[in-house]
């Protein structure tokens, strides 16, 4: 199991983390998403052999909310 922590962009409301957090739990292999609102970031908990780094990324993406370069694995706290 994978868990990183990234920094989210246009994250200005409440009703972002419910949006976030149902898409990226839906996706393979995620065990769990939490939205830190407060501090604009996302915490993922995910099985890497059902789901790649990259396409966790690429769906917040698409929801309008891309993560900012520089988080993930390398400095995006993973453990």
């Amino acid at each position: 199991m994978i868990n990183v922590k990234w920094k989210v962009e246009e994250l200005t409301c409440p009703s972002c983390i419910k949006k976030i957090e149902t898409v990226l739990t839906k996706q393979p292999g995620v065990q769990e998403a939490k939205v830190l609102f407060h501090s604009s970031q996302v915490k993922v908990a995910f099985d890497e052999n059902q789901v790649q780094e990259e396409q966790l990324r690429n769906a917040m993406a698409k929801l309008g909310y891309p993560v900012v370069a520089g988080g993930g694995r390398g400095d995006g706290q993973t453990s």
